[in-house]
């Protein structure tokens, strides 16, 4: 990614909380040191305010699953608490749920923050994604690429070893199309299934009529 695309991730046709996800849909889990903006990036994925956004370290403790749906395709975006190094026994607990939300997603998204630049828990974010994650599942997402004067800042994110890195503005929406189509694109194919079609009534089923009596005109009976 050379250049910040200005699509848009709109909002998606079905939302709802999904914490046990019955249906087996994709998951895809959000990570990352706190406040680099996980939780406005699932806002904008979704469409609508479905996470916590404060301008404050550590606001979103739970793990939060929300379904989303993007081409067609249904799918799970997990929003994790942010990970540390370090910290109180709280922030180990939700660093220890971010771990597992990561072993269990198809793919995972590691946002970092481009007007900070690398920091040491992003380093260490990274390296346990490279350590526990298949090739091609993780893609770095380096947000609050606002304009073209913060394109520059995105290589050195390279460093990190996740492959080339993919400016976005989870505030603002540019670059979250081109990220959402790549998403789908790596998602397992037994799972890459699109809603099917809801079927409208063409006015030709009489449903003051009986099943049975509609049944035996369908048939020729």
């Amino acid at each position: 990614m050379s250049q910040q695309s200005d699509r848009r991730a709109k909002a998606s046709a079905v939302v709802r909380v999904s914490p046990t996800n019955p249906q087996g849909l994709p998951v895809v889990v959000i990570c990352g040191r706190p406040n680099v903006g996980k939780s406005t990036l699932l806002n904008r994925f979704v469409g609508r305010r479905e996470a916590i956004v404060e301008a404050l370290p550590g606001v979103t403790r739970d793990r939060k699953d929300v379904e989303a749906e993007w081409n067609g395709v249904p799918f799970i975006v997990a929003d994790t608490g942010g990970w540390t190094a370090s910290g109180s026994e709280l922030d180990d607990k939700v660093s220890l749920a971010a771990e597992r939300a990561i072993s269990d997603a198809d793919v995972c998204l590691m946002v970092v923050d481009v007007a900070i630049g690398i920091t040491e828990e992003d380093e260490r974010v990274a390296d346990l994604l490279r350590r526990s994650r298949p090739k091609g599942t993780v893609f770095l997402i380096v947000n609050k690429v606002d304009g073209e004067t913060r394109m520059p800042d995105i290589w050195q994110f390279v460093s990190l070893g996740l492959g080339d890195p993919w400016p976005v503005s989870a505030l603002h929406g540019n670059g979250s199309g081109d990220v959402l189509d790549a998403v789908l694109a790596q998602l397992p194919e037994a799972k890459r299934q699109p809603r099917p079609p809801i079927v409208e009534d063409d006015g030709t089923f009489d449903h003051g009529r009986s099943l049975d009596e509609a049944t035996f005109d369908v048939i020729g009976v």
